[in-house]
């Protein structure tokens, strides 16, 4: 997909886990469309390669700071110190994860709380400490968390995440509603297999699961970052300017294959 040049010039945007993964694909797109960016991760070493990254093989400047999205208080400090140097916050990407494979009759409360924590509870606050920032922004704030498909469904070995993921899509719903007297738009994008992540490699490649899922996705093919961050811009511009408490797969078809 090809927007126009320039399409998210004056805006500014924080994207939470934006140093690697998807995130740094949203990053990417968005800095070069025109956004100021600024990124929040727990690792400073991957923040300072990341932003390297961005200015030798992108050519955008991305600021950062480390932050926990599961302090309340740090990531709202971490959050106004960037909106001070970005220009203020327009677009918020909650993109910030965790998760690993475990059946359920087999999970700790420690690694359930863990998941909840930072997927949920970790939404919730970076919401929370954008908000006056998203308020000020001049034609509308954006929040965009980044669910999954299996948030839709049953998702054996994964019991702490589809119940994160799912309490986020309620989350941007009541947001929608109730923040939309303030022109703020919530919405959440659920990827499917997205090649080259993290997320694939480890929960789906290394399970041994890599044919066998993609013999699910119509497309026949695992998608890519940047069509995660063209969703991402789609509903940050103009174009998604009447979209809120939505939801967008971007998954191959591979939900609707699984409902037949």
């Amino acid at each position: 997909m090809s927007f126009a040049p320039g399409i998210l010039q004056g805006k500014s945007a924080i994207v939470t886990g934006g140093a690697t993964g998807i995130g740094s694909f949203i990053v990417r797109k968005l800095g070069t469309l025109g956004a100021k960016v600024g990124i929040v991760s727990r690792k400073q070493e991957n923040l300072l390669k990341a932003v390297k990254d961005f200015k030798e093989e992108d050519g955008i400047d991305v600021a950062w700071r480390t932050g926990d999205v599961r302090d309340p208080d740090g990531i709202k400090k971490a959050f106004d110190e960037l909106a001070g140097e970005i220009g203020g916050i327009d677009i918020l990407v909650c993109n910030a994860a965790g998760n690993f494979i475990c059946p359920t009759e087999e999970l700790s409360w420690n690694g359930w709380r863990t998941v909840i924590e930072i997927d949920l509870n970790g939404t919730f606050n970076c919401c929370q400490a954008a908000l006056l920032h998203l308020k000020a922004a001049t034609d509308g704030g954006r929040v965009i968390s980044i669910s999954t498909t299996q948030a839709d469904f049953g998702w054996p070995g994964a019991a702490h995440a589809g119940a994160a993921k799912s309490g986020i899509q309620n989350l941007m719903k009541t947001l929608a509603a109730e923040w939309g007297q303030y022109g703020i738009r919530a919405n959440w994008i659920s990827p499917g297999p997205i090649e080259g992540t993290e997320g694939v490699d480890r929960l789906i490649i290394q399970q041994g699961l890599g044919d066998q899922v993609k013999k699910n996705i119509p497309l026949g093919t695992f998608g890519e970052g940047d069509d995660i961050a063209n969703a991402v811009v789609f509903l940050s511009s103009d174009t998604g300017k009447y979209v809120s408490g939505a939801g967008l797969a971007v998954d191959g078809a591979s939900q609707w294959n699984r409902q037949r």
